[in-house]
């Protein structure tokens, strides 16, 4: 090392102990927020402790009741909601009951529609909680069966759209953390600052059919058009580029329904 790039020795007049100039010490590494690393370290330790509750429920295929039990106890505990201030069991909507609403700050935040243990959440059970979302402009539903957690956006438009935001399997073959790292989006902490909306903004639009929009646009086929000149010499029509790339291409799936 020149003498040039060695670190500057300064002496602590109280001390008598040499240290380091403060412009070469090395920056500590930032830490997020307290009130994160305590929501973190509270759901890892609950993911952990309902692990085995919820392999010996599936295991004997408990019942709706008691899969809403073990909810509960899991949203109390592990999301860090209050049983009492945050959680209504039963909203009626409507004449109809939602499993739950949830609450933060006397504000309606989500729904939750909780299914038996060995229950496989589909589309039905996501439009039986979509409309109570609807109806009291509830953006945010929840579906779980108690392992499995899935977490919608709903935007009332013409139609109404439907955004899957995250999905974690409690009882998958993913590791702690990543669970943790889903599932935390879904904590009263989290959920009061609407962090979950950020992830929702990305999954949109770097999802299949808006990917698919634009491949679709004019300017991308315009340019797809060009390329394909300069490669092969052939002179093809937008429009047929266009029907290639549908028929072709890209799945179905991929399209708006």
């Amino acid at each position: 090392m020149s003498e040039a790039n060695k670190p500057e020795l300064r002496v602590v007049v109280n001390g008598d102990t040499p240290e380091l100039d403060q412009s070469a010490k090395k920056s500590a590494p930032r830490k997020g927020p307290k009130w994160e690393a305590e929501a973190r370290d509270r759901l890892k330790t609950s993911i952990r402790r309902f692990n085995k509750p919820l392999s010996e429920m599936a295991g004997r295929d408990a019942n709706e009741g008691d899969t809403r039990l073990l909810v509960t106890d899991f949203l109390c505990e592990g999301l860090g909601f209050d049983k009492y201030e945050d959680l209504t069991t039963e909203y009626q909507v409507k004449g109809e009951f939602a499993d739950y609403g949830v609450r933060i700050d006397k504000d309606l935040v989500a729904f939750i529609e909780v299914k038996r243990i060995a229950t496989k959440l589909g589309t039905k059970h996501l439009r039986q909680v979509q409309a109570y979302a609807l109806n009291e402009g509830v953006e945010w539903v929840l579906l779980t069966n108690g392992a499995k957690w899935q977490a919608y956006h709903i935007t009332a438009a013409m139609p109404v759209q439907v955004d899957l935001a995250l999905e974690v399997d409690l009882l998958g073959d993913e590791t702690i953390n990543q669970k943790t790292n889903q599932l935390f989006y879904l904590t009263r902490e989290s959920l009061k600052r609407r962090q979950i909306d950020e992830l929702w903004k990305v999954k949109r639009a770097t999802s299949p059919q808006s990917l698919t929009k634009t491949i679709l646009s004019d300017s991308v086929i315009e340019a797809i058009r060009k390329e394909l000149r300069r490669e092969t010499g052939h002179k093809i029509e937008t429009e047929e580029i266009n029907s290639l790339l549908q028929k072709t291409v890209i799945r179905p799936e991929c399209f708006d329904k």
